[in-house]
């Protein structure tokens, strides 16, 4: 008996006689067909986890580098705090009493100057001429010392 040429009526649906191409096994498709997906997936799988890690780093260097600003204000209100008690200590050694004191201490024989030993400089007022852009000092003759 031939089996191939008789037909039943529900073989009107097969595809075997309608001559058209059905799908084939995927064991014949193409490699690059196969891992198309896979290799899709992957590179999506990628993408995100690289995007996690860089937003994770992101967040350690912002953390790190406000502590570096902690840190450095915090040195500069320590060295703004020791300006000002250096230089408070400085406006009082340079006192007059102070530098009296420490004269005393260490007997350096420093007195009061004398009315003779002082000069005072006068300024000139600047003549319009030749000269105009020079300024001098003029001694006062009553105070000239010999």
């Amino acid at each position: 008996m031939n089996w191939g040429k008789i037909r039943a009526p529900g073989a009107r649906s097969c595809g075997y006689w309608r001559k058209f191409k059905m799908s084939k096994n995927r064991k014949n498709q193409a490699a690059a067909i196969r891992f198309g997906p896979a290799l899709k997936a992957s590179l999506l799988c990628l993408l995100i986890g690289g995007s996690a890690v860089g937003y994770v780093w992101q967040k350690n260097e912002i953390n790190r580098l406000g502590q570096q600003i902690l840190e450095r204000e915090k040195r500069l209100m320590q060295t703004q705090s020791d300006n000002k008690r250096l230089g408070d200590q400085i406006a009082i050694l340079h006192s007059p009493v102070m530098l009296d004191r420490r004269a005393k201490e260490l007997s350096l024989g420093l007195a009061p100057a004398q009315p003779l030993q002082v000069v005072r400089i006068v300024e000139v007022e600047v003549a319009q001429g030749k000269y105009s852009s020079r300024q001098f000092a003029q001694r006062l003759a009553t105070q000239q010392t010999p």
